[in-house]
């Protein structure tokens, strides 16, 4: 009978797991900059015998490797990029860089990718071709590796029958494994109001058009997008972020702006609510005679989970943690731009428990959890000898 992967086939490897893991949060790089933490991965990846390809969309590093005559193939994606933020840790791995830190796991995910690309290119039990792809610039929104890796020809160079990634989830136990089918992450879009009305004089008010008046007729009644207009059964969140206007208490402005955070989790209900939005928007600004102008930037999808793919990677972790072990995630209104490989590949995006006690992502306490290393390793190394079995 073939053996494949196991956590315990890990352990040994643990510790220098958790070395490389710590040497990557002690050295972040921000987005578009990930000029150290590409080379570290592609010099590994040649060391291990993989074919690797450097610059994909930027920073971006795949590492391919055939084994045998299969003619089945499959992809794994990790993020290398850090976030702006001041670390506030006393860890002895804590970042060198000042305003810089792994606020979002990305050291661990690549650690673990990392780890399985050791073990598979050692023990090399599949036939067929594995991508190993190794993203930059996921936290950038709409200019993000993802999407400039997929306009690299991602696809066509290191051609892929699933595509399948990994987060790390604050808040579940350290290496617990969730899944969820269908709609896992919501898409999220920005939008920019700026209302144009009339300024004068705070003492004569029948003499202008108030735009802050306008905007705060608008934060309520857009409010009722999700209350009104949308079945009660779906999720989805219009957040207005910011509102600016005026400079004086004694001067009516003639302009304000409003920037609103959009999270959705179905393509039906992204159209619904920027139909609504605008409709809302120049129907309230006519109504006080003011105009509107929107600016709607779509941002990342929804990050949708093939069925088929769900159920074979679900199918992995219960082989590694056991069966009645892998629960259904939640729904997750922030973004992630896996999404985007999604809509060209089916595939799965996983969540890996980083702990009870865990800080919340983009937190300046946040560190990823290490007892997780050695699943998440384990998941990618048995995923891709099952996915290409002999």
């Amino acid at each position: 009978m073939t053996k494949f992967a196991t956590i315990e086939d890990f352990k040994q490897a643990k510790a220098d797991l958790v070395d490389l893991r710590h040497h990557l949060h002690a050295h972040p790089e921000l987005s578009h900059q990930e000029v150290k933490t590409s080379a570290l991965v592609a010099q590994k990846l040649e060391s291990w015998g993989y074919e690797v390809t450097r610059n994909v969309g930027g920073h971006g590093v795949v590492g391919q490797l055939r084994v045998g005559n299969g003619n089945r193939s499959v992809a794994i994606r990790a993020d290398m990029d850090a976030l702006p933020i001041h670390e506030a840790s006393d860890h002895a791995h804590a970042s060198t860089v000042p305003g810089v830190m792994h606020a979002c796991g990305h050291d661990g995910h690549t650690t673990m990718l990392l780890g399985a690309a050791e073990y598979l290119a050692r023990t090399r039990n599949f036939s067929g071709t594995l991508n190993l792809i190794f993203q930059p610039a996921e936290e950038v929104g709409r200019d993000s590796g993802a999407v400039a890796m997929i306009n690299d020809g991602l696809f066509e160079r290191f051609p892929c029958d699933a595509i399948f990634g990994l987060h790390n989830h604050p808040g579940a136990p350290a290496g617990q494994i969730l899944m969820r089918s269908g709609p896992l992450m919501a898409a999220a879009d920005t939008v920019r109001i700026t209302l144009h009305g009339k300024g004068g004089h705070a003492a004569r008010p029948h003499l202008c058009i108030d735009p802050i008046v306008v905007g705060s007729a608008l934060v309520m009644a857009l409010q009722t997008i999700v209350s009104r207009s949308m079945d009660s059964t779906d999720t989805a969140v219009v957040t207005v972020g910011t509102f600016h206007g005026g400079t004086a208490t004694n001067v009516i402005a003639d302009k304000a702006t409003l920037e609103l955070s959009v999270r959705t989790f179905t393509p039906e209900a992204r159209a619904l609510i920027k139909a609504r939005i605008y409709s809302i928007v120049e129907a309230q600004a006519a109504s006080w005679g003011a105009k509107a102008e929107i600016e709607y930037d779509s941002g990342h999808p929804v990050v949708t989970n093939a069925p088929e793919e769900t159920a074979f990677a679900t199918g992995i972790a219960e082989e590694l943690t056991g069966v009645g072990t892998v629960p259904e995630c939640p729904l997750i209104p922030g973004s992630e731009d896996f999404a985007h490989f999604l809509e060209h590949k089916p595939g799965c995006f996983i969540r890996l428990g980083n702990g009870e006690q865990s800080a919340p992502l983009h937190n300046p306490a946040y560190d990823f959890d290490d007892d997780s290393l050695t699943t998440g390793a384990a998941l990618w190394a048995r995923l891709a000898e099952r996915f290409l079995t002999h």
